[in-house]
């Protein structure tokens, strides 16, 4: 396998979380996003989303998150990483489309750089914007975990799933932004939680090959 990925980028981080939590190894292919890379034409051959992370598996080619950690799962399902039972399953992709769906599409690279560059936000208030989004997103997610009897150890259970994949990226941004989190105890509790286990380690930005590259 090869992931397409870029060490900040956090929809990359779900994946190496997932392919290591499954321990299969791949080939790291840089882009990097900072330097525009994605839309350059070697990249734009691979993806014609100009968008990391990327998988490819052989023949196939894999784009989207959450779509690729669900196609490891089907196709690589020991451990698995959705639950057995349908309302499981439902909970699980809740929980990851509240941080897919619902923050990270405002605090992506894109919009910052739209903010800054296009409608002249200074950088303090692209941070505000940044970390309000955040902040108030990851109150919603509090608010999933904390009053639902299946949260566990983890997001949902006493195993990884999906969503720690999701959930883990998000705080290391918030925590790079300096986002409020004191608001978000469980959130902050599975946290440290995934980061005692060494497949969470090694996904992490610093462990990556192209780190502050």
């Amino acid at each position: 396998m090869e992931l397409y990925s870029y060490f900040r980028s956090s929809a990359s981080f779900r994946v190496r979380i997932a392919l290591a939590l499954k321990s299969l190894p791949y080939d790291y292919r840089t882009v990097h996003l900072v330097r525009n890379e994605q839309t350059g034409p070697a990249f734009a051959a691979v993806s014609p989303q100009r968008l990391v992370p990327l998988l490819k598996d052989g023949e196939a080619t894999l784009t989207q998150s959450m779509a690729i950690i669900e196609y490891l799962d089907e196709v690589y399902p020991e451990p698995p990483l959705m639950p057995a039972d349908p309302l499981g399953r439902a909970r699980v992709r809740s929980l990851s489309q509240d941080i897919a769906c619902e923050i990270h599409p405002l605090d992506n690279l894109r919009v910052l750089r739209y903010l800054v560059k296009e409608l002249g936000a200074s950088e303090d208030a692209k941070n505000a914007w940044y970390r309000h989004w955040v902040e108030v997103g990851l109150e919603v997610v509090e608010r999933q975990l904390s009053e639902q009897p299946a949260t566990g150890t983890f997001c949902h259970g006493d195993t990884p799933t999906m969503a720690d994949c999701l959930l883990v990226p998000q705080i290391f941004n918030a925590q790079r932004f300096d986002c409020r989190l004191d608001h978000v105890p469980t959130v902050m509790r599975i946290f440290e939680n995934c980061m005692r286990l060494p497949a969470f380690l090694a996904a992490q930005p610093s462990a990556c090959p192209d780190a502050d590259a």
